[in-house]
């Protein structure tokens, strides 16, 4: 009995590789081309640490990376990066120096908002992490180990992870990839291949390989905003910790939801306004104050300091009936 015969590979196989392979380093070299001068080299100088030599103490030095988002010189980066710091210097990729400060700081996040000033200034555009899926290709621009300007590139692993601040706080939609990043990385931006922000990179897990983390665009633009505003983030809470989970179409159809996803309740906080107003692990919030509620970014909005202490109406799905609880956001504790 003959075998079956090997597909042959032919010179229009190879070819056809050859045309994918070049599609994607196109489009690889085309976000790096729009997004890369945006992208800055932070250098933090922490002050003197230790014990004194020749009368001095040593100097603590830090740095990481950054990206200007707005024409008019403000920077986005993380909180560990600035934290502590005396001095602030911004490098660009053209190799011009500034002077940086910091507008304002939330460790609650990781994230922090600085200004440089200079003109012209190249700035990229931060895109809606909604739109981003599993398996899209992700691109990780910074300055690891002090290398500037390094790019890598991989796929988007998975969404809507949870992750815990160096304050303590879980800091919820977190991008996952495996794009590699190192140290010096942090703060730089997480790039899609039509050049949009998708992500400020913030965390690996050492020593896995393939784990790294980014802060979404959404929650990085939101926090900005109220940065820049105030200088520093105020927040209700309610004490649940959660992740976004799509919802069953027959529920959606069943109760008339406006939304097709939620935020499931993980865990609930000992004393919280959550356990205090009942609800549940396992339940789905759908609602709150008479807004939809898509995903964590949605829940993250409606907590600020308008709502400590009011009444607030929020709407779970339980198993496969809908109820309305009243919970009473307390302030957020200070860390």
């Amino acid at each position: 009995m003959r075998s079956a015969a090997q597909p042959r590979i032919t010179q229009d196989h190879i070819d056809a590789d050859d045309s994918l392979l070049d599609a994607y380093s196109r489009a690889v070299i085309g976000a790096v081309e729009t997004v890369g001068p945006a992208v800055v080299k932070i250098d933090v100088r922490r002050g003197s640490s230790g014990p004194p030599s020749g009368g001095r103490g040593r100097e603590d030095r830090a740095g990481g990376s950054g990206f200007l988002f707005t024409p008019d010189g403000l920077i986005l980066t993380n909180s560990h990066v600035v934290e502590r710091a005396e001095r602030i210097d911004v490098v660009l990729s053209d190799g011009r120096a500034f002077r940086g400060d910091v507008i304002g700081d939330d460790p609650e996040t990781d994230l922090a908002v600085l200004r440089i000033d200079g003109a012209p200034l190249p700035w990229a555009r931060l895109g809606d992490s909604r739109s981003i899926r599993v398996g899209q290709v992700a691109i990780a621009i910074g300055n690891p180990y002090g290398f500037q300007h390094s790019v890598t590139s991989g796929v988007v692993s998975a969404l809507g992870r949870s992750l815990r601040a160096r304050s303590g706080r879980l800091v919820d939609d977190i991008v996952q990839t495996d794009a590699a990043l190192n140290p010096g990385n942090s703060g730089g931006p997480l790039v899609t291949t039509r050049g949009t922000v998708v992500g400020v990179n913030t965390a690996t897990i050492l020593p896995a390989q393939g784990l790294c983390f980014a802060i979404a665009s959404n929650t990085a633009q939101f926090v900005a905003s109220r940065l820049i505003r105030d200088g520093r983030i105020r927040r209700s809470y309610v004490g649940v910790a959660g992740q976004n989970v799509p919802i069953p179409r027959l529920f959606v159809r069943a109760h008339d939801l406006a939304v097709s996803s939620g935020v499931f309740v993980v865990s609930i906080e000992p004393r919280s306004p959550a356990l205090d107003a009942g609800l549940h692990e396992g339940d789905i919030i759908i609602s709150f104050a008479g807004r939809a509620v898509a995903g964590i970014d949605d829940l993250h909005r409606d907590l600020t300091d308008e709502r400590i202490g009011i009444p607030t109406s929020v709407s779970v799905l339980r198993g496969a009936e809908r109820r309305h609880l009243t919970v009473v956001p307390a302030e957020s504790p200070s860390r």
